[in-house]
C-alpha cells in the first residue's frame, strides 16, 4: 500500500476517476431531460432547476471547498465530497417526484464541489513543477472522454433502461473511487491552517449566490422583476458589491479563505483572468452549434453528440502531448495557439453551417477545434499551479474552478441573450423573404405569427418553427404548407442568428490569447518566485507571511 501511495500515476489515475465522474454527470443529464419531464409530470421551469441547482450550489461553494482542503486534507475532502455525490446519485435515481430530484441535484452540487478542487491541489502536491504539464494532460483529456461518454452513453440508457440509471451508473464508478482513494491517495496536509474565516466564508457564498443566480435566471425572468420590487439586475448588483467586500474583509485577515498573496504570482493572475475568457468564449462558440444541431437539423441528442465526438476525441489524445511538451517548453504559446485555433476552428464550423449539412461537412473543423481544446487545458493548469506551494493549493485551486465557471455563467447568460435577439430580428427578416411564396389571404397572418413568436419566449428545439402557432380556423392543407415555410423560415434565420452571435465568443476567446502574451517564461518566473520565497523565508517581512501564518 505505502508503494502504491508513493506512485504519482497511480494517485493521478483515482483522481481522474472522480473527475470523470463529476464531468459525466454533467453532460449525461441533459440527454435525459425529456424523459424526467413525462415521468415525473415537470414543467419546464422545474426541468431548468434540475439543471441550474447543481451548477448554482457547485459555483458557489468552490472556493470554501478549497480552502477546507488546505485545512483538513486534500484527500479527505475528495472521499467526502465523492462520498457525498455518491450518496446524492442514488438518491436521485429514486426521486418519487420533481422535489425530491431537486433537492438531490443540490446535494450532487455540494459533492461536487468538494471534490473538484481538491484533484488540482494533490496534483500541485504531488507532482514537482516541471512535471506538472504532463499530469495535468492526462487529467484534461478525461474531460474528452466524459464529454464522448456522457452523451452516447446517455442516450442508450435512457432508450433501453430508465432516466434513472443516468444517476445509478455513478454508483459502481463512485464506490470504486472511494475504495481506491482510501488505498492509493496519501494523507498529506502541507501547512494546515486553524480556522476557517467563517465571516469571509458567508460573503463569497452570498456574493457568489447572487451573481450566479442572476445570471442563470437572468433570462428565465426577462432580466425583470423576480419578487416584489427586486429584479435581476439588482440582484447581480448586490452580489458583486458584497464580492467586493469580501475582498476588503480578506485583505485584513490573518487566516483568510483566499490568501491575496496568490495574486502576487503575475502568471497565476493571468491564468484566472485567460480561464474566464476561455470559459465564455468555448461555452458560447459550442452552445448555438449544438442547438443547431439539433433544432435546424433535427438530430437526436444522441447523433448531435456523435457529431461532436470528433472534437472530444481528438482532444482527449492531443492533451497528455501538449501537458509534456508545456514542461518541456512551456506553455504560454500553446495555450496561445490553442485559443486562436479553437476560435478559428468553430468560427469556420458556424459558416460552413447550412439547413442541407452532414455531419462529414463539420468533420475537419472539428478535428481542429479537438486539437485546440486539447492545448489549452493542460498549459493554462500548469502555468497558473507553477509556482504554487503546497500549503496554498486548495485556495488557488478553488479560486481557479470559480472563474472557470463563472466564465461559463457569464457566457451561457451572456450569448443566450444575444442568440435570442438575433432569431427574433432574423426571424421576422427572413419571414418577409418567404412571405411572397404564401397564398396572399394569409400573408399577413403568416408574418403576424411569426413575429409573435419573435417577441415572445422563443421555442428553441426540435419542432424547428420557433414555437409559433397558426390559427386554428386555418384550413389543413395550407396549414401543412405554412409550416413547411415556418421551419425554413426557422432555419435560415437561426443560422443568420448563430453566424452573428458567434463574432462575440470569437472576440471573447482571441482576448484571452492575448492576456497571454503577459506570461512569464518559466525561466523569469522560476527566479522571481525563487527570489520572493528567499525574502519570505524571514518571518514577518511580508503580507504572504502573515496569510500562512498558524
Amino acid at each position: 500500500m505505502s508503494r502504491l501511495r508513493s506512485n504519482r500515476w497511480a494517485i493521478l489515475l483515482v483522481l481522474c476517476t472522480g473527475f470523470f465522474m463529476i464531468l459525466l454527470d454533467t453532460t449525461i443529464v441533459n440527454i435525459a431531460i425529456p424523459s424526467i419531464m413525462d415521468t415525473l409530470s415537470a414543467s419546464l421551469d422545474d426541468i431548468l432547476w434540475v439543471l441550474n441547482a447543481y451548477i448554482l450550489v457547485y459555483a458557489v461553494l468552490l472556493i470554501t471547498s478549497g480552502r477546507l482542503g488546505d485545512m483538513y486534507g486534500q484527500r479527505n475532502l475528495f472521499i467526502g465530497g465523492m462520498a457525498t455525490f455518491v450518496l446524492a446519485s442514488a438518491y436521485c435515481g429514486l426521486a418519487p417526484d420533481i422535489n425530491h430530484l431537486i433537492a438531490g441535484r443540490v446535494i450532487q452540487g455540494i459533492g461536487g464541489a468538494l471534490l473538484t478542487p481538491q484533484t488540482m491541489a494533490i496534483l500541485t502536491t504531488i507532482f514537482p513543477p516541471e512535471r506538472r504539464g504532463a499530469a495535468f494532460g492526462v487529467w484534461g483529456a478525461v474531460a474528452g472522454v466524459a464529454a464522448v461518454t456522457g452523451p452516447t452513453l446517455g442516450g442508450f440508457i435512457v432508450t433501453d433502461l430508465s432516466w434513472r440509471w443516468i444517476f445509478y451508473v455513478n454508483l459502481p464508478i463512485g464506490l470504486l473511487s472511494l475504495t481506491a482513494a482510501f488505498l492509493v491517495i496519501p494523507d498529506i496536509r502541507p501547512g494546515r491552517r486553524h480556522s476557517l474565516d467563517p465571516v469571509g466564508v458567508v460573503l463569497a457564498s452570498v456574493g457568489l449566490l447572487g451573481i450566479v443566480f442572476g445570471l442563470i435566471e437572468g433570462q428565465h425572468f426577462d432580466w425583470g422583476v423576480v419578487w416584489g420590487f427586486l429584479t435581476i439586475l439588482e440582484i447581480i448588483g448586490v452580489g458583486l458589491v458584497i464580492i467586493i467586500g469580501f475582498m476588503v474583509w480578506e485583505w485584513f485577515q490573518k487566516e483568510p479563505l483566499v490568501p491575496l498573496s496568490l495574486f502576487r504570482d503575475r502568471n497565476y493572475s493571468l491564468m484566472n483572468a485567460t480561464s474566464a475568457l476561455m470559459s465564455f468564449g468555448m461555452f458560447g462558440l459550442i452552445l448555438p452549434f449544438t442547438i443547431y444541431l439539433q433544432s435546424v437539423l433535427g438530430l437526436s441528442a444522441l447523433n448531435a453528440g456523435l457529431t461532436m465526438a470528433p472534437m472530444a476525441l481528438v482532444s482527449m489524445f492531443v492533451a497528455p502531448i501538449t501537458g509534456r511538451l508545456a514542461d518541456r517548453i512551456g506553455g504560454k504559446f500553446i495555450l496561445m495557439v490553442g485559443l486562436t485555433l479553437f476560435a478559428l476552428a468553430m468560427g469556420l464550423l458556424t459558416r460552413i453551417a447550412s439547413p442541407e449539412s452532414t455531419w462529414s461537412v463539420f468533420l475537419l473543423p472539428l478535428i481542429l477545434a479537438g486539437v485546440a481544446q486539447g492545448s489549452i487545458f493542460a498549459p493554462q493548469s500548469s502555468i497558473a499551479m507553477r509556482h504554487i506551494t503546497p500549503r496554498m493549493a486548495g485556495a488557488a485551486s478553488g479560486v481557479l474552478n470559480t472563474t472557470r465557471q463563472l466564465g461559463s455563467v457569464i457566457g451561457s447568460a451572456a450569448i443566450g441573450a444575444l442568440l435570442q435577439n438575433q432569431l427574433a430580428s432574423g426571424l421576422r427578416s427572413e419571414a418577409v423573404t418567404y412571405a411572397a411564396q404564401v397564398p396572399s389571404q394569409f400573408q399577413e397572418r403568416f408574418i403576424g405569427a411569426i413575429g409573435s413568436a419573435a417577441s415572445g419566449a422563443l421555442e428553441v428545439g426540435p419542432t424547428q418553427n420557433a414555437g409559433v402557432q397558426l390559427p386554428a380556423d386555418i384550413p389543413t392543407q395550407v396549414a401543412a404548407q405554412l409550416e413547411q415555410f415556418f421551419r425554413a423560415v426557422f432555419s435560415h434565420g437561426f443560422i443568420d442568428a448563430m453566424q452573428s452571435t458567434v463574432w462575440l465568443p470569437i472576440g471573447v476567446l482571441l482576448a484571452g490569447a492575448a492576456v497571454c502574451v503577459l506570461v512569464e517564461n518559466q525561466q523569469k518566473a522560476a527566479a522571481r518566485a525563487a527570489a520572493e520565497e528567499k525574502v519570505q523565508t524571514v518571518p514577518g517581512t511580508n503580507r504572504a507571511d502573515q496569510e500562512a501564518a498558524g
